[in-house]
């Protein structure tokens, strides 16, 4: 099952991922399948990008298919143009994909928004 995580990332975790996974590779071990993960530096970032239109947007999407954007803002009730603003900024953070025939659509079985705050305080 293709899953996108988002989550609020720390760069230490980052890193400590990366260098997990390169000393793997250079062990000569594989690496297993990977989901798609989508880092924000904090919850204000990840909801200013993923505004409750843009949520709507997807969840209509996964549900219905590869589609047009006119399609699209058809089916949402919403202007075109913004439809299609939004689009551009999903695809941006690699949450939507255009097939061949210009459709957009969701490559994504499963997409998680992960959320914790106060993990982490300032020393």
């Amino acid at each position: 099952m293709s899953k996108a995580i988002i989550e609020i990332t720390r760069s230490h975790a980052y890193l400590a991922a990366a260098r997990a996974a390169a000393r793997r590779l250079d062990a000569g071990e594989g690496l297993p399948e990977a989901d798609y993960h989508l880092g924000f530096e904090n919850a204000t970032r990840l909801f200013g990008e993923l505004t409750p239109a843009r949520m709507a947007l997807l969840e209509a999407l996964q549900q219905t298919g590869p589609t047009s954007i006119y399609a699209l803002a058809k089916q949402l009730g919403r202007n075109y143009s913004n439809v299609h603003a939004d689009v551009a900024k999903l695809i941006e953070h690699d949450l939507i994909h255009k097939d061949r025939a210009g459709k957009v659509l969701v490559p994504w079985d499963e997409i998680q928004i992960r959320v914790t705050l106060g993990a982490e305080r300032a020393a």
